[in-house]
């Protein structure tokens, strides 16, 4: 007897470990193609729209693989043989969400869901053969694992940049679906954390395009003033695809009068320079130009602007003349559905509303926003913060974890390298302040600037110290970044706000300072007296006292306070004050303004 289960246990010891290789094998990682530069301006079909879904909170879908799903559960009729290979999902019974859009405001009963849900889009498409097909997502939030006519093409984690996958050798002429895991749990080792400050919306949050380029393409471009020539384009264009690259790249730019042609060869990546006197992008005039690049049978159609920025001192330089941010902290919240921003129009509402306050620069906040965002402040003049979430306590010590932040930051940097309203790259917010981080950010500051050279490295911190006299930034990352960052909410979290006026702040890093998070909490319609919570009375208060307080900060170059619009927050659960709503916003979550905006309009009238 002993002899017979020590066999059984052999046999099913060496089942168990076939199952995992098996199971290792079948889920092996297949990461994003390096990202294509400039969707907008190629040829694509939207799949946008009606998708259907399935909830799946414990992941029957993807584990219970082994099993009989065509019985019974959500994956009647599926023919799920690993979690690799999902045949002819049936979703004809499943209820329909609309991509781009998140699902916590779309179904009442998903409103705090976190976990997986399964979307399905089934559509028809011509597909020709001397062409390569990327799938192309604007944004997945967190993880997403994406099988294209039940055949993995690829899995992304992060959920605030694009991604996309090549599926020239899965997409069919004809009947075609897409089917994608998407799962927003939070997790310690993620970029962000599991604490965060905002709504943790799941969905396929932007826009999904198939992209159609040809067999050797141009997958990535910039091109920029050079920063030390004003007279002098340059940039670098690079090539992908299957075939042999040769022949050239056509730069025009019709307004300027300028035709360029680039030679290629074998080389993936080539620069160029050219000889150009453009009229420079700013917040007064921000021009932009009509630029057409042709390669292989392709012409990609953007529009770009040149001006150059840098620090001299404790200045910020733009197109050599120093400027001040009077800016406002945005969150990728839509005006005008209360979910996840995502449209042109979302955009529009929110920058014309940072312009009537009277703004010329926008912080980003606390991730990076969709491309309308970078488009729309293109054309309104808009100079841009855009930052990664690195926030709070991030896994600074574990190496993935900083891998995962790198990904992120190069794929932020990739797809807006051409937006000229990008003038800094945010490395993190409120961080504390340990080696480890030091080394992590440092390292992420590193590869920024390789990166891309030509634009500004910040950061937000709020490890300043008291001292007898005021405050002093005494922050080591400090020493790493271009311009200084710096959170402080006087009055609010800390202090009485007539005590923020006579703060005398210092710093020892002749750097110039952006005051990047300053303000209270207001509800909206409720009003008293200045020292009463929650209040508009209140909160102006809180303001006036601390634009009188960053009036005595000698290297101030600009503030973005927090921030324009009342978001969602779980952490906010006040019953009757905040109903899980951050409060800090200068206009409500229904477009009211409160007394503070005034104040800061007034504030940056007199600048």
């Amino acid at each position: 007897m002993k002899l017979f289960i020590l066999g059984w246990l052999v046999i099913y010891s060496v089942f168990l470990h076939v199952t995992h290789a098996e199971a290792q094998a079948q889920n092996e990682q297949r990461l994003p193609e390096p990202l294509i530069q400039n969707v907008s301006g190629r040829d694509t079909v939207s799949l946008d729209g009606q998708w259907t879904y399935i909830i799946d909170p414990y992941e029957n879908g993807y584990y219970n693989h082994r099993y009989e799903p065509h019985t019974h559960g959500y994956f009647k009729n599926a023919k799920m043989t690993s979690p690799s290979q999902l045949l002819e999902y049936n979703f004809d019974t499943a209820d329909k969400i609309t991509v781009p859009g998140d699902w916590n405001t779309q179904e009442d009963h998903l409103y705090l869901y976190e976990g997986t849900v399964w979307y399905n889009k089934n559509f028809t498409f011509k597909k020709q053969r001397d062409q390569n097909y990327l799938l192309y997502f604007g944004a997945v939030n967190y993880k997403a694992i994406v099988y294209v006519n039940g055949n993995k093409v690829g899995e992304h984690e992060g959920g605030f940049t694009s991604f996309n996958f090549d599926i020239t050798q899965h997409l069919k002429d004809g009947d075609n679906f897409v089917t994608v895991k998407v799962d927003n749990r939070r997790e310690r080792d993620q970029v962000p954390t599991v604490n965060t400050d905002w709504w943790n919306y799941g969905g396929i949050t932007r826009s999904v395009s198939i992209v159609s380029v040809p067999q050797s393409y141009l997958s990535d471009y910039r091109i920029q003033l050079s920063p030390d020539k004003g007279n002098t384009i340059k940039g670098t264009i690079v090539l992908a695809g299957p075939a042999d690259h040769k022949g050239n790249v056509a730069i025009s730019i019709p307004e300027l009068g300028v035709r360029e042609t680039v030679k290629v060869n074998k080389s993936s990546t080539t620069t160029f320079s050219f000889t150009a006197n453009p009229a420079l992008w700013s917040p007064d005039t921000p021009k932009l130009y009509d630029v057409e690049i042709s390669y292989n049978g392709e012409t990609i159609h953007d529009r770009i602007g040149f001006r150059t920025i840098e620090t001299q001192g404790e200045d910020i330089l733009l197109n050599g003349q120093s400027i001040f941010l009077k800016g406002i902290s945005i969150h990728e919240e839509s005006p005008l559905t209360s979910g996840r921003a995502w449209s042109e129009e979302d955009a529009r509402t929110l920058l014309q509303c940072a312009k009537e306050l009277g703004c010329n620069f926008v912080r980003l906040a606390h991730y990076p926003h969709n491309e309308h965002m970078l488009r729309v402040a293109d054309e309104m003049g808009l100079m841009v913060w855009s930052e990664i979430p690195v926030y709070w306590t991030v896994l600074f010590d574990n190496q993935m974890v900083y891998r995962k932040a790198e990904q992120q930051l190069a794929e932020m940097i990739h797809r807006d390298i051409n937006r000229a309203s990008v003038i800094m790259w945010s490395m993190a917010n409120e961080t504390p302040s340990t080696d480890a981080r030091l080394t992590f950010i440092s390292s992420l500051i590193k590869q920024a600037r390789q990166l891309d050279s030509t634009r500004l490295i910040t950061a937000a911190m709020d490890t300043q110290s008291s001292t007898k006299n005021g405050i002093l930034i005494d922050d080591p990352l400090a020493s790493e970044v271009d311009i200084i960052g710096v959170n402080s909410y006087c009055g609010w979290y800390v202090s009485e706000a007539s005590k923020c006026s006579g703060l005398k702040w210092e710093s020892k890093y002749q750097k110039p300072i952006i005051m990047s998070e300053l303000g209270a909490g207001a509800l909206q319609g409720l009003h008293g007296e200045s020292n009463e919570r929650w209040t508009e009375e209140f909160q102006a208060s809180v303001y006036i006292h601390n634009l009188e307080m960053v009036d005595n900060m000698s290297a101030l170059r600009g503030l973005s306070p927090w921030i324009l619009k009342d978001f969602r927050s779980p952490r906010r659960p006040l019953k009757h004050i905040q109903d899980f709503w951050n409060r800090k916003g200068l206009v409500s979550e229904k477009g009211i303004r409160k007394k503070a905006w005034y104040v800061l309009r007034d504030y940056y009238e007199t600048k």
